[in-house]
Protein backbone atom coordinates (compact mmCIF):
# COMPACT_ATOMS: atom_id res chain seq x y z
CA UNK A 1 0.00 0.00 0.00
CA UNK A 2 1.58 3.71 -0.56
CA UNK A 3 1.03 5.69 2.26
CA UNK A 4 -0.11 9.10 1.64
CA UNK A 5 2.31 12.40 2.76
CA UNK A 6 -0.05 12.72 6.12
CA UNK A 7 0.66 8.77 6.99
CA UNK A 8 4.08 8.96 6.87
CA UNK A 9 3.79 12.28 8.85
CA UNK A 10 1.97 10.09 11.36
CA UNK A 11 4.19 7.30 11.81
CA UNK A 12 6.94 9.98 12.36
CA UNK A 13 4.95 11.75 15.25
CA UNK A 14 4.82 8.43 16.56
CA UNK A 15 7.90 7.59 16.48
CA UNK A 16 8.95 11.11 18.07
CA UNK A 17 6.92 10.00 20.85
CA UNK A 18 8.59 6.40 21.85
CA UNK A 19 11.87 8.58 21.11
CA UNK A 20 10.52 10.75 24.47
CA UNK A 21 8.90 7.22 26.37
CA UNK A 22 11.81 5.00 25.67
CA UNK A 23 14.87 6.86 24.91
CA UNK A 24 17.14 6.46 21.94
CA UNK A 25 17.57 2.73 22.51
CA UNK A 26 19.59 1.32 20.10
CA UNK A 27 16.91 -1.30 19.21
CA UNK A 28 14.72 1.82 18.66
CA UNK A 29 17.04 3.44 16.42
CA UNK A 30 17.52 0.40 14.51
CA UNK A 31 13.79 0.50 14.41
CA UNK A 32 13.38 3.95 13.09
CA UNK A 33 16.32 3.51 10.56
CA UNK A 34 14.69 0.76 9.05
CA UNK A 35 11.35 2.50 9.16
CA UNK A 36 13.16 5.32 6.89
CA UNK A 37 15.04 3.06 4.52
CA UNK A 38 16.43 5.33 1.42
CA UNK A 39 13.19 7.13 1.52
CA UNK A 40 14.32 11.37 2.00
CA UNK A 41 10.67 11.81 2.49
CA UNK A 42 10.56 9.37 6.04
CA UNK A 43 13.91 10.97 7.17
CA UNK A 44 12.51 14.61 6.44
CA UNK A 45 9.23 13.80 8.38
CA UNK A 46 11.03 12.18 11.39
CA UNK A 47 13.24 15.54 11.61
CA UNK A 48 10.33 17.82 11.35
CA UNK A 49 8.32 15.82 14.01
CA UNK A 50 11.30 15.59 16.72
CA UNK A 51 11.19 19.37 16.05
CA UNK A 52 7.78 19.76 16.61
CA UNK A 53 8.15 18.01 19.53
CA UNK A 54 10.74 19.85 20.66
CA UNK A 55 8.98 23.13 20.53
CA UNK A 56 6.12 21.84 22.04
CA UNK A 57 8.34 20.83 25.12
CA UNK A 58 9.45 24.37 25.00
CA UNK A 59 5.49 25.33 25.79
CA UNK A 60 4.62 22.89 28.25
CA UNK A 61 8.03 24.02 29.90
CA UNK A 62 6.75 27.63 29.61
CA UNK A 63 3.31 27.17 30.93
CA UNK A 64 4.60 24.58 34.02
CA UNK A 65 6.77 28.16 34.67
CA UNK A 66 3.66 30.08 34.40
CA UNK A 67 0.80 28.03 35.62
CA UNK A 68 -1.41 31.67 35.43
CA UNK A 69 -0.88 31.19 31.93
CA UNK A 70 -2.96 27.33 31.48
CA UNK A 71 -5.67 28.60 30.39
CA UNK A 72 -4.59 29.79 27.15
CA UNK A 73 -4.70 26.76 25.43
CA UNK A 74 -1.31 25.31 25.60
CA UNK A 75 -0.75 22.17 26.01
CA UNK A 76 2.44 20.50 27.52
CA UNK A 77 4.26 17.38 26.75
CA UNK A 78 3.32 15.07 29.83
CA UNK A 79 -0.38 16.13 28.98
CA UNK A 80 -0.06 14.94 25.21
CA UNK A 81 1.42 11.58 26.92
CA UNK A 82 -1.22 11.30 28.88
CA UNK A 83 -3.69 11.48 26.16
CA UNK A 84 -2.37 9.32 24.14
CA UNK A 85 -0.48 9.11 21.27
CA UNK A 86 -2.94 9.68 18.76
CA UNK A 87 -3.47 12.99 20.06
CA UNK A 88 0.01 14.56 19.64
CA UNK A 89 0.30 12.49 16.18
CA UNK A 90 -2.36 14.65 15.60
CA UNK A 91 -1.11 17.73 17.03
CA UNK A 92 2.94 17.35 15.66
CA UNK A 93 1.24 16.68 11.89
CA UNK A 94 -0.85 20.06 12.14
CA UNK A 95 2.69 21.87 13.28
CA UNK A 96 4.92 20.62 10.70
CA UNK A 97 2.85 22.49 7.99
CA UNK A 98 4.73 25.72 9.39
CA UNK A 99 8.10 24.16 10.47
CA UNK A 100 8.85 22.60 7.04
CA UNK A 101 10.53 25.34 4.97
CA UNK A 102 9.55 22.85 1.89
CA UNK A 103 11.11 20.08 0.06
CA UNK A 104 13.30 19.01 -2.85
CA UNK A 105 12.60 16.31 -5.58
CA UNK A 106 15.30 15.21 -7.89
CA UNK A 107 15.32 12.08 -10.38
CA UNK A 108 18.36 10.99 -12.13
CA UNK A 109 17.99 10.10 -15.57
CA UNK A 110 15.79 7.40 -16.66
CA UNK A 111 13.75 7.50 -13.33
CA UNK A 112 10.20 8.61 -13.29
CA UNK A 113 8.74 9.19 -9.48
CA UNK A 114 5.26 9.99 -8.04
CA UNK A 115 5.12 12.54 -4.90
CA UNK A 116 2.36 12.68 -2.92
CA UNK A 117 2.55 16.30 -1.28
CA UNK A 118 1.69 17.57 2.45
CA UNK A 119 -1.33 19.60 0.34
CA UNK A 120 -3.14 16.31 -0.85
CA UNK A 121 -2.06 17.06 -4.39
CA UNK A 122 0.23 14.70 -6.48
CA UNK A 123 3.38 15.57 -8.18
CA UNK A 124 4.43 12.53 -11.13
CA UNK A 125 8.19 13.83 -11.66
CA UNK A 126 9.63 12.87 -15.07
CA UNK A 127 13.14 11.99 -16.10
CA UNK A 128 16.05 14.47 -14.99
CA UNK A 129 13.96 16.27 -13.07
CA UNK A 130 14.30 19.11 -10.25
CA UNK A 131 11.86 20.99 -8.57
CA UNK A 132 11.14 22.44 -5.13
CA UNK A 133 7.87 22.66 -3.25
CA UNK A 134 7.12 25.17 -0.65
CA UNK A 135 3.72 25.10 0.90
CA UNK A 136 3.02 28.11 2.78
CA UNK A 137 0.01 29.89 4.36
CA UNK A 138 -1.22 31.95 1.62
CA UNK A 139 0.24 30.32 -1.40
CA UNK A 140 2.20 27.23 -2.81
CA UNK A 141 4.91 26.87 -5.17
CA UNK A 142 6.39 24.36 -7.35
CA UNK A 143 9.73 26.07 -8.71
CA UNK A 144 10.95 23.58 -11.36
CA UNK A 145 14.54 24.08 -11.90
CA UNK A 146 14.97 21.42 -14.73
CA UNK A 147 12.70 18.69 -16.35
CA UNK A 148 8.66 18.09 -16.52
CA UNK A 149 6.85 17.33 -14.00
CA UNK A 150 2.42 16.05 -13.73
CA UNK A 151 0.99 17.99 -11.16
CA UNK A 152 -2.72 16.89 -9.96
CA UNK A 153 -3.91 19.44 -7.34
CA UNK A 154 -5.98 19.39 -4.54
CA UNK A 155 -8.26 22.50 -4.47
CA UNK A 156 -7.64 25.17 -1.82
CA UNK A 157 -8.92 28.27 -2.75
CA UNK A 158 -7.29 30.48 -0.27
CA UNK A 159 -3.73 28.82 -1.43
CA UNK A 160 -3.44 29.56 -5.11
CA UNK A 161 -1.01 26.46 -6.41
CA UNK A 162 2.03 28.36 -9.00
CA UNK A 163 4.88 26.70 -11.27
CA UNK A 164 7.87 28.71 -11.68
CA UNK A 165 9.89 27.64 -14.55
CA UNK A 166 12.69 29.95 -15.09
CA UNK A 167 10.63 33.35 -15.81
CA UNK A 168 6.99 31.11 -16.87
CA UNK A 169 4.27 30.98 -14.28
CA UNK A 170 1.84 28.55 -14.55
CA UNK A 171 -0.88 29.08 -11.69
CA UNK A 172 -4.33 26.74 -10.94
CA UNK A 173 -6.39 26.58 -7.93
CA UNK A 174 -7.51 22.98 -8.50
CA UNK A 175 -6.83 21.00 -11.62
CA UNK A 176 -4.20 18.82 -13.50
CA UNK A 177 -1.39 19.94 -15.75
CA UNK A 178 2.48 19.44 -16.66
CA UNK A 179 4.94 21.73 -16.70
CA UNK A 180 8.12 21.28 -19.19
CA UNK A 181 10.57 23.60 -18.67
CA UNK A 182 12.92 24.44 -21.81
CA UNK A 183 16.13 26.18 -22.53
CA UNK A 184 13.75 29.44 -23.80
CA UNK A 185 10.34 28.96 -21.92
CA UNK A 186 8.12 26.17 -21.22
CA UNK A 187 5.82 23.55 -22.33
CA UNK A 188 2.35 23.47 -20.70
CA UNK A 189 -0.16 20.96 -20.97
CA UNK A 190 -3.36 20.82 -19.30
CA UNK A 191 -5.74 17.88 -18.83
CA UNK A 192 -8.58 18.98 -16.13
CA UNK A 193 -9.70 22.52 -15.70
CA UNK A 194 -7.84 26.10 -16.12
CA UNK A 195 -4.50 27.24 -15.44
CA UNK A 196 -3.29 30.92 -16.07
CA UNK A 197 0.46 31.56 -17.61
CA UNK A 198 2.63 34.60 -17.77
CA UNK A 199 6.00 35.45 -17.92
CA UNK A 200 7.76 37.69 -14.79
CA UNK A 201 8.06 41.36 -15.92
CA UNK A 202 5.22 40.31 -18.54
CA UNK A 203 2.11 39.85 -16.02
CA UNK A 204 -0.28 42.03 -18.17
CA UNK A 205 0.13 39.37 -21.15
CA UNK A 206 -1.84 36.41 -19.38
CA UNK A 207 -3.12 33.49 -21.15
CA UNK A 208 -6.06 31.00 -20.14
CA UNK A 209 -4.99 27.43 -21.17
CA UNK A 210 -8.28 24.99 -20.18
CA UNK A 211 -8.13 21.12 -20.49
CA UNK A 212 -6.82 19.49 -23.37
CA UNK A 213 -5.17 22.83 -24.54
CA UNK A 214 -1.25 23.16 -24.98
CA UNK A 215 1.06 26.43 -25.45
CA UNK A 216 4.12 27.22 -25.44
CA UNK A 217 4.90 30.14 -23.39
CA UNK A 218 8.19 31.79 -24.28
CA UNK A 219 10.40 33.61 -21.75
CA UNK A 220 10.59 36.87 -23.83
CA UNK A 221 6.32 36.39 -23.26
CA UNK A 222 5.16 35.06 -26.47
CA UNK A 223 2.87 32.22 -26.21
CA UNK A 224 1.35 30.28 -28.52
CA UNK A 225 -1.81 27.90 -27.58
CA UNK A 226 -2.90 25.07 -29.85
CA UNK A 227 -6.19 22.23 -29.17
CA UNK A 228 -6.10 18.57 -28.39
CA UNK A 229 -7.69 15.62 -28.72
CA UNK A 230 -8.23 13.44 -25.35
CA UNK A 231 -6.11 10.97 -27.08
CA UNK A 232 -3.19 12.94 -27.77
CA UNK A 233 -3.32 14.81 -24.40
CA UNK A 234 -2.81 10.60 -23.19
CA UNK A 235 0.15 9.89 -25.23
CA UNK A 236 1.74 13.09 -24.69
CA UNK A 237 1.69 11.90 -21.06
CA UNK A 238 2.54 8.17 -21.73
CA UNK A 239 5.64 8.80 -19.93
CA UNK A 240 3.73 8.78 -16.23
CA UNK A 241 4.16 4.89 -17.35
CA UNK A 242 6.96 4.89 -18.74
CA UNK A 243 6.48 4.91 -22.06
CA UNK A 244 6.35 6.76 -25.51
CA UNK A 245 3.57 6.74 -27.16
CA UNK A 246 4.34 7.81 -31.12
CA UNK A 247 1.39 8.38 -33.83
CA UNK A 248 3.76 9.53 -36.92
CA UNK A 249 6.84 11.67 -35.33
CA UNK A 250 9.91 11.34 -37.19
CA UNK A 251 11.99 9.11 -36.08
CA UNK A 252 14.76 12.28 -34.82
CA UNK A 253 12.20 13.34 -33.04
CA UNK A 254 11.40 9.70 -31.29
CA UNK A 255 15.28 9.31 -30.32
CA UNK A 256 15.03 12.67 -28.81
CA UNK A 257 12.36 11.47 -26.21
CA UNK A 258 13.82 7.92 -25.71
CA UNK A 259 17.29 9.97 -24.85
CA UNK A 260 16.17 11.71 -22.12
CA UNK A 261 15.29 8.63 -20.02
CA UNK A 262 19.00 6.70 -20.87
CA UNK A 263 22.63 7.22 -20.67
CA UNK A 264 23.02 5.07 -23.25
CA UNK A 265 22.17 7.42 -26.28
CA UNK A 266 21.07 6.98 -29.77
CA UNK A 267 22.01 8.65 -32.88
CA UNK A 268 20.43 8.81 -36.36
CA UNK A 269 23.75 8.93 -38.63
CA UNK A 270 21.06 9.44 -41.92
CA UNK A 271 19.11 12.77 -42.17
CA UNK A 272 16.69 11.17 -44.73
CA UNK A 273 16.41 8.23 -42.14
CA UNK A 274 16.00 10.62 -39.55
CA UNK A 275 12.62 11.93 -41.29
CA UNK A 276 10.89 8.75 -41.68
CA UNK A 277 7.63 8.71 -39.14
CA UNK A 278 7.23 6.06 -36.41
CA UNK A 279 3.84 4.37 -34.72
CA UNK A 280 4.03 2.60 -31.92
CA UNK A 281 4.16 2.34 -28.04
CA UNK A 282 7.99 1.96 -26.70
CA UNK A 283 9.36 1.50 -23.59
CA UNK A 284 11.22 4.84 -22.01
CA UNK A 285 13.94 2.54 -20.35
CA UNK A 286 15.03 0.13 -23.47
CA UNK A 287 16.49 1.94 -26.24
CA UNK A 288 17.55 -1.71 -27.67
CA UNK A 289 14.46 -2.28 -28.19
CA UNK A 290 13.69 0.51 -29.88
CA UNK A 291 16.56 0.43 -31.93
CA UNK A 292 15.41 -2.99 -33.00
CA UNK A 293 11.95 -2.21 -33.88
CA UNK A 294 13.47 0.39 -36.53
CA UNK A 295 15.63 -1.91 -37.58
CA UNK A 296 12.63 -4.34 -38.55
CA UNK A 297 10.38 -1.32 -39.71
CA UNK A 298 12.79 0.95 -41.69
CA UNK A 299 15.39 -1.66 -43.13
CA UNK A 300 18.14 0.24 -41.45
CA UNK A 301 21.34 -1.56 -39.44
CA UNK A 302 22.35 -0.95 -35.92
CA UNK A 303 25.55 -0.57 -34.83
CA UNK A 304 26.40 -0.52 -31.23
CA UNK A 305 29.65 1.58 -30.09
CA UNK A 306 30.02 0.55 -27.07
CA UNK A 307 27.83 1.01 -23.87
CA UNK A 308 27.63 4.72 -24.16
CA UNK A 309 25.82 4.72 -28.07
CA UNK A 310 23.53 3.19 -30.84
CA UNK A 311 24.28 4.01 -34.47
CA UNK A 312 20.93 3.70 -36.68
CA UNK A 313 22.05 4.10 -40.58
CA UNK A 314 20.85 3.33 -43.42
CA UNK A 315 22.24 0.42 -45.12
CA UNK A 316 23.70 2.08 -47.58
CA UNK A 317 26.24 3.86 -45.62
CA UNK A 318 28.03 0.97 -44.46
Amino acid sequence: MTLTARDIEAEAARFAIRVENEGRTPALEAEIEQWIGDDSRRRGAFLRAEAAWALVGQAGEAEEAAPQEASSGRVSRRGLLAGGGGLLAASVALGLFALSPGERYETRIGEISRVPLADGSVASINSDTELAVRLEKSARVVELARGEAWLQVAKDARRPFTVEAGRVRVRAVGTAFSVRRRNDGADVLVTDGVVESWVEGAEGHRVRIAAGERAFVADNAAISKESHAAPEIDRALAWRSGRIDLAGESLAAAVAEINRYNARKIVVADPELAREPLHGMFRTDDPEGFAATVEAITGAEITQRGPERIVIASKRNF
